[in-house]
């Protein structure tokens, strides 16, 4: 399902100022044009991430931009083990 910029700040629980500056930190990358944003359920569920780690966590700007690279790391090498699983069953067959 895809969002507008409203609807997003609203699902997340974040204002204008906010959103800006996840934009900005690249903490959240919305699809379409700068002048009309759209965000995915995935991107809400970042959003909610970033929310607790800073509120519920206390983890500071610098920290949440360090975790969330680290979990864009894993989710990626994860794709790439299941690319190599699926090359490897299929080499077998």
């Amino acid at each position: 399902m895809i969002f507008s910029h409203l609807e997003f700040m609203s699902r997340a629980g974040i204002d204008q100022q906010t959103l800006d500056v996840w934009i900005e930190e690249e903490w959240v990358v919305p699809q379409g044009a700068l002048e009309l944003p759209e965000f995915t359920e995935a991107d809400v569920a970042r959003a909610r991430l970033i929310l607790d780690l800073m509120r519920d966590l206390g983890v500071n700007a610098e920290g949440v931009g360090v975790a969330l690279h680290l979990i864009d790391q894993v989710h990626d090498m994860r794709q790439v083990l299941a690319a190599l699983i699926d090359q490897m069953r299929l080499s077998r067959d």
